[in-house]
């Protein structure tokens, strides 16, 4: 990541709620082309969470510690500021000296930009605005919610408007939470109902309306230059498992996600 930052465009795209079983199902079925695509031979990596819920995930990602590896570490980490005694910051490490990734990321000429998903990000209640504030730019509409049948398409309709703004020469961190995955999500499964309510499912339907977009998404990404890209869940949830629903709670299917980085060529086209 040393030689990464500050030659590289940056994308993190969290899929919020999304459950490692679901993502690893629906790659070795061919139901997520575009995805599956640009995963590291085509399967996801099997990675624990930082939390158990969005906000203390988020937390935790945007201070360098993304989904751990599910094997034994110690394993060195992408991003980290400087902590005396770190036994994952290793030679490759973007080292950055301020409390954060974002403002690490601001002090070396990054634009950082959060194109926020579910209610954690919609600047409604304070508590909504402690992780946009992060970022020197955010948006949030409620078309980007959790309650939207189209949201994944705005996010990256926006995302496109973002990178279109930009100085060609201007690096750009561009964040997006993605919110289908996540309650409700019944409305993403033909004939599926309110009333019999979101199921694992719904929730694959959702992954798979996700990945029918997200290649305008790396597309934009990648328009200016070279683009380093991660793409995983910030928790799991459960639907029924071991009488479980839901997440905060400390279940298989929450701790464990599915992770993925790898590179975004210039120029690439949506599919």
């Amino acid at each position: 990541m040393r030689e990464i930052v500050g030659s590289h465009d940056l994308l993190l795209v969290t899929l919020d709620t999304l459950r490692y079983d679901v993502a690893v199902e629906l790659a070795a079925e061919g139901r997520i082309p575009h995805l599956a695509r640009h995963l590291p031979g085509g399967v996801w990596e099997k990675r624990h969470a930082p939390g158990s819920f969005t906000y203390a995930s988020h937390q935790a990602i945007f201070a360098g510690f993304l989904p751990t590896p599910a094997g034994p570490g110690p394993h060195p980490r992408l991003f980290a500021a400087r902590f005396a005694g770190s036994e994952s910051t290793a030679s490759g490490t973007f080292v950055h000296d301020t409390p954060d990734l974002l403002s690490g990321l601001a002090e070396v000429g990054y634009r950082t930009v959060c194109i926020g998903g579910v209610g954690f990000f919609n600047r409604q209640p304070p508590l909504g605005s402690v992780l946009p504030d992060m970022f020197q730019e955010s948006h949030w509409e409620p078309e980007f919610g959790v309650a939207s049948s189209t949201s994944f398409e705005a996010q990256v309709a926006r995302a496109e408007q973002v990178v279109a703004g930009l100085p060609a020469e201007q690096r750009l961190f561009l964040f997006v939470n993605v919110s289908a995955l996540h309650q409700p999500n019944w409305f993403h499964r033909p004939g599926a109902t309110r009333e019999a309510g979101d199921s694992r499912a719904t929730h694959a339907a959702a992954l798979e309306y996700v990945d029918a977009h997200i290649g305008r998404l790396f597309a934009a990404a990648s328009s200016r230059r070279r683009c380093f890209a991660i793409v995983c869940s910030d928790h799991g949830t459960a639907y029924g498992d071991d009488g479980y629903t839901g997440h905060r709670l400390g279940h298989e299917s929450v701790w464990t996600v599915p992770y993925a980085h790898f590179f975004l060529e210039p120029g690439a086209t949506a599919p």
